[in-house]
């Protein structure tokens, strides 16, 4: 399918590797210019390299963390407000238990996961209205359609940025611009062995276990790829999507029970 923004400037947030990469390689491959986040800089720049080759697109970096106000400010400056789609992505808190979490672990979990893509959205949303079209997908959790008790500043952050979307796409959509989330459940990424991890770790077995364990939830039977997120983050970025405005979509392998 030809999603039909070839040659469109995407900012795609934390994409040196994970879900990010993911998105970022799906539009590439759609043909879109990239500027490109993250805060490590080998890392960054050999995927950038690439996608350049994968692809021959033109790709931007920018070292530095999204979720720290001087941080964004260099991606911003660097975007330079000609961007018409913007994927926003940061790694989420810690688990833990209630009891774990002070005042300042749930700031520094609201600036990450929700006040940042909002920063960002303040700041690139105006341009893409003037230019009447644009696209936002911000990667969330599934944790906002079905808590996820360990992971309660996550819960707590991600439910915050959905009751904005929800408001704010509302308002935008009829000047061309789309806002959507992409609700990942588990995929093969670094965040899930970390949670691997701890399972190993509370239950005492071994990381091929801890992930059995976690896989056995999932109907699917298996943990997503970032080639199946991604493509569904550049369809959402699509000239198609155009009639999709404020949904949370689930990623999830059917984990989450729900009949709507």
């Amino acid at each position: 399918m030809n999603l039909g923004i070839a040659g469109r400037r995407a900012l795609v947030c934390a994409s040196s590797k994970g879900l990010g990469r993911g998105c970022a390689e799906a539009l590439a491959e759609a043909g879109c210019d990239l500027v490109l986040n993250a805060r490590g800089a080998q890392a960054l720049e050999a995927m950038a390299e690439a996608i350049r080759t994968a692809h021959g697109v033109n790709v931007t970096t920018v070292v530095a963390d999204i979720t720290d106000e001087g941080g964004r400010a260099e991606v911003l400056a660097t975007a330079a407000g000609a961007v018409d789609i913007l994927v926003t992505n940061a790694g989420g808190p810690p688990p833990g238990m209630w009891p774990d979490w002070s005042r300042e672990d749930f700031i520094a979990a609201l600036d990450a996961n929700m006040l940042t893509p909002i920063a960002l959205m303040t700041a690139l949303l105006p341009p893409m209205l003037d230019r009447g079209w644009g696209r936002v997908v911000n990667i969330t959790s599934q944790s906002v359609k079905a808590p996820i008790p360990q992971l309660g500043l996550s819960n707590a952050a991600r439910a915050g940025l959905t009751g904005y979307v929800a408001g704010t796409a509302r308002q935008v959509a009829a000047r061309g611009v789309n806002i959507n989330n992409l609700l990942p459940g588990s995929h093969n990424t670094d965040r899930i062995h970390t949670l691997e991890g701890g399972i190993a770790r509370a239950q005492n077995v071994s990381l091929e276990e801890a992930r059995r364990i976690r896989q056995s939830d999932i109907p699917a039977g298996r943990y997503g790829t970032t080639a199946e997120f991604g493509a569904m983050c550049a369809f959402l970025c699509s000239q198609h999507a155009g009639f999709i405005v404020g949904q949370n979509i689930l990623l999830d392998g059917g984990q989450t029970s729900a009949t709507i």
